[in-house]
């Protein structure tokens, strides 16, 4: 998602877990505390340690932030989308992608693979297309690595045997 929004995420669970003693299974994005102001108003008091109740209050953070940085609005759920659609693209193996899940607080994989699992047209047609393509195979990654070694001592080996004196 780029190093600017890991970082602020990163430096936001820092905040929720190392100074405000949060775990695992406090919000990420909490509810805003409302108490009884000075003026006798409620009024927003910091953060309560429960979910919003509604998707209502983080849309209207999310389309004033938007509207302030001068952007379209994206809904916050299209970032859980984005970020699903991600783990399609960069999970290997069933574990990455249950970990990828996990992640999105999904406790089972189906209902990531349900709720965001939708291939595009365009994208359908090249999995099918590149299935067709027979896979490289007798080659692993350890082999190619060895081979490249090989080919670099060998190499090395006559470099060192034109050096004069040699």
């Amino acid at each position: 998602m780029g190093e600017e929004i890991r970082v602020l995420v990163s430096e936001w669970v820092s905040y929720l877990r190392d100074e405000r003693l949060w775990g695992n299974d406090d919000p990420l994005f909490p509810a805003t505390l409302v108490e009884p102001g000075p003026d006798r108003q409620f009024a927003a008091a910091g953060l309560a340690r429960e979910h919003w109740s509604s998707a209502s209050p983080i849309r209207s953070i999310f389309r004033e932030a938007f509207v302030s940085a001068g952007m379209a609005y994206f809904n916050p759920h299209s970032f859980r989308n984005t970020l699903a659609q991600l783990g399609e693209e960069v999970c290997k193996t069933p574990e990455d992608f249950k970990a990828w899940s996990q992640n999105l607080g999904h406790e089972k994989v189906l209902t990531t693979f349900l709720s965001y699992g939708e291939v595009a047209c365009q994208r359908q047609g090249e999995i099918i297309r590149n299935l067709a393509t027979p896979q490289r195979s007798g080659s692993s990654n350890a082999d190619e690595i060895a081979e490249a070694v090989f080919r670099k001592l060998h190499s090395s080996e006559m470099d060192f045997k034109k050096k004069p004196g040699l």
